[in-house]
């Protein structure tokens, strides 16, 4: 029985230790104030998505530098053979200026014409 509640008490404690050490967020990094696109390059549906019928929403996490370039992007949700089509023309979006970069989230729309 001592046993238990020596375990329960190290497992609290290290629980209290890890939520103590852990990141805090950085507004470097913050999403909330959204940033206007300024210029948006089309989306390539491919040949593959269209012999296909692919339609769906694809979105991704674009990691904007203070200038509006894109550093980085995350797809975080939407079919493959979509996805990639997305990141390739979002990573050459423009965003208006900002003090910091930030993390943008895009829906991408496909649907076949």
């Amino acid at each position: 029985m001592k046993i238990m509640t020596r375990q329960g008490a190290v497992g609290a404690l290290l629980l209290a230790a890890m939520l103590s050490f852990a990141p805090t967020h950085s507004p470097a990094q913050d999403s909330g104030a959204k940033r206007r696109v300024l210029d948006r390059v089309a989306v390539a549906y491919s040949a593959l998505a269209r012999d296909l019928a692919l339609e769906g929403v694809v979105t991704v996490d674009a990691l904007v530098a203070p200038d509006g370039s894109v550093k980085a992007v995350e797809i975080k949700s939407g079919h493959p053979v979509l996805a990639q089509a997305a990141a390739n023309a979002v990573r050459r979006w423009r965003w208006e200026p900002a003090a910091r970069e930030s993390h943008e989230l895009v829906e991408v729309r496909f649907s076949p014409e």
